[in-house]
């Protein structure tokens, strides 16, 4: 971290150190100065609560309150990482800070979606509850957006519990599902950024162990953490090259065409129960539709650059999804038509007994649509063996050969958040979505001391009911995987792709499509004892080769564990000096 560089910043010591210390000044000013302001519109609305205010009042004194409070926050630490910037970056180098910190990022970001959902929920009983008579309801900057209640009856409510009256101004914009919209936006958006950075990071460590390296080792320290972060700041400072002959409205259009729908796709794809942006009714139509428009985007880039390898690459791109898109559209509809719905919550729900619920085990032809499905989500997302349209041995880098700096971090951006999507999809519609691979009667219960409620609630929201994290873990194996699979099997020519899909993969589909409804109309229709017994038979032998798959890649993945110097050697194991 001691020596990262911006451009702005002299190269002189001493100039550095004199740059150093007016930023010092200048930060912690700032900061005095807005603790200042926060701490005297705090006094001045803290002495009592009116009656009746107009909304934008309430919303002045909410953003006068957190925004210099933030600002200090912000400011004061900034200061405080100036001075002890070598402090800190010894501290980053230390082996289990990376790991400390991810993980309660993650473990963080669900207990704020937890949090947000509870401050709204609790907003909303209020408002059910005749609180107040309230004779004129006020109206949100003139949205049509009507606060039902005022700031002081907001504050007779929880003025038991929380007797402060800044609390009931913060309250007061909870009302509207305008704000729970823009709160959770930007959680998607916070979401969809860490996704790629660190998917970055772990294709370049997975990479490196295939080929008995180490991948990044320097920047950061611990496993080179930092590296997806400076490669980030590197192309946020690289030249944006437009070439002079490219259509140049189409050529900016296009990586945003590539990213934003990757990002609306997160909007129906839910975590947990009551972690889904919008819990549609044709959820998997609209993540589907989302992730479908990506091509646009990469046909848009190869042509409007106006280089024949770009054009060879996004049409390559074109002919691909179109094509694997008809089956793995099919092969989602097995779990659609087994359970009866395309809520993808509802479908969750209906594998929460354990790991022999999961839909994957449901019958023999669930358990081979999922496979059809991962294939063909791997050659939606231009993952190898399918990485055509990119194909860097014969079209230099395919449709984004002539893209550079940000516009070109987009389109990486967009394919590895759709390489989650396409990952939390499969947990979803086959593994069970956010339920715990064990049987429901395993749960802890609550509603014992706060201790062990807090223990109850966290184990069963991390391994043992359901919960985010359930479904993040999931979703990251898939996502390792594709990973894996990149870096062990070849790529194969554009004909063989399109002979996989259409000769193999789509009759294939085909037949799994009738044989699942054949198969739903016999058990749950026709009432015959030896097709129940059928059905019960392969049920119980897909889950037997369910554990024993589990248990062997377990076993496998300890024997290589334990084996590592021996199985690839000394260059994986011991880090290069310096690292």
């Amino acid at each position: 971290m001691a020596q990262i560089t911006l451009p702005w910043t002299p190269k002189d010591p001493e100039k550095l150190r004199a740059y150093r210390a007016k930023a010092v000044k200048l930060l912690f000013g700032l900061a005095l100065l807005q603790l200042l302001t926060a701490g005297a519109l705090y006094t001045v609305f803290s002495i009592g609560v009116p009656a009746r205010i107009e909304d934008w009042k309430v919303i002045v004194v909410v953003l006068g309150v957190l925004g210099p409070a933030a600002g200090f926050g912000a400011c004061f630490l900034g200061g405080l990482a100036v001075i002890l910037y070598r402090q800190i970056g010894a501290f980053l180098r230390l082996p289990w800070v990376a790991f400390v910190l991810f993980c309660g990022g993650v473990v963080g970001a669900c207990l704020l979606v937890w949090a947000h959902a509870l401050l709204f929920d609790f907003t909303k009983h209020m408002l059910e509850k005749p609180i107040g008579t309230t004779e004129v309801a006020t109206d949100l900057l003139g949205s049509g957006l009507v606060a039902p209640l005022t700031v002081r009856e907001i504050y007779s409510e929880i003025r038991s519990v929380i007797p402060q009256p800044l609390a009931a101004y913060l309250l007061w914009p909870l009302q509207f599902d305008l704000v729970r919209d823009l709160v959770a936006l930007a959680g998607i958006i916070g979401f969809v950024s860490i996704v790629p950075v660190f998917g970055i990071w772990w294709e370049r460590k997975v990479a490196g162990r295939i080929q008995s390296r180490l991948g990044p080792m320097r920047v950061g320290g611990w496993h080179g953490w930092l590296q997806s972060p400076a490669d980030g700041l590197k192309l946020i400072f690289k030249e944006d090259f437009i070439p002079p002959e490219g259509d140049r409205i189409l050529f900016r259009l296009a990586p945003y065409l590539t990213f934003v729908p990757a990002i609306c796709a997160f909007i129906a794809l839910p975590f947990a129960g009551a972690y889904v942006f919008r819990d549609l009714d044709v959820a998997l139509l609209f993540i589907l539709a989302m992730l479908g428009i990506e091509v646009v985007g990469v046909i848009l880039a190869g042509w409007a650059s106006n280089n024949k390898w770009s054009v060879y690459g996004a049409m390559r791109e074109a002919c691909q999804m179109v094509s694997y898109e008809i089956p793995m559209g099919m092969s989602l509809l097995i779990p659609v038509m087994t359970v009866g719905t395309l809520r993808l919550t509802a479908i969750a729900d209906a594998q929460g007994d354990g790991f022999h619920s999961w839909l994957l085990f449901r019958n023999p032809f669930c358990f081979v649509a999922f496979f059809c499905y991962y294939v063909a989500a791997l050659a939606s997302c231009k993952r190898a063996p399918f990485d055509l349209p990119e194909s860097e041995s014969e079209l230099v880098a395919g449709f984004h050969t002539e893209y550079s700096g940000f516009r070109w971090s987009l389109f990486f951006f967009g394919e590895y958040a759709a390489m989650f999507i396409v990952s939390g999809l499969a947990v979803i519609l086959f593994l069970g979505g956010w339920k715990s691979p064990f049987p429901e009667s395993w749960a802890l219960q609550t509603g014992g001391p706060w201790y062990q409620d807090f223990v109850a609630r966290v184990l069963n929201g991390m391994l043992l009911k359901e919960g985010p994290i359930l479904f993040i873990l999931k979703a990251a194996f898939l996502y390792y995987v594709q990973l894996w699979v990149r870096w062990t099997l070849p790529r194969i020519r554009i004909d063989q792709v399109l002979y996989g899909c259409v000769q193999v993969l789509l009759p294939l589909t085909m037949l799994v499509l009738l044989g699942n409804t054949f198969w739903i109309l016999a058990t749950k229709h026709l009432e015959l004892g030896w097709v129940d017994t059928l059905d019960t038979i392969f049920h119980a032998a897909l889950v037997i080769l369910g554990y024993i798959l589990v248990i062997g890649m377990i076993a496998i993945a300890a024997y290589g564990y334990m084996n590592r110097r021996r199985l690839v050697g000394t260059l994986a194991v011991d880090h290069l000096p310096g690292a």
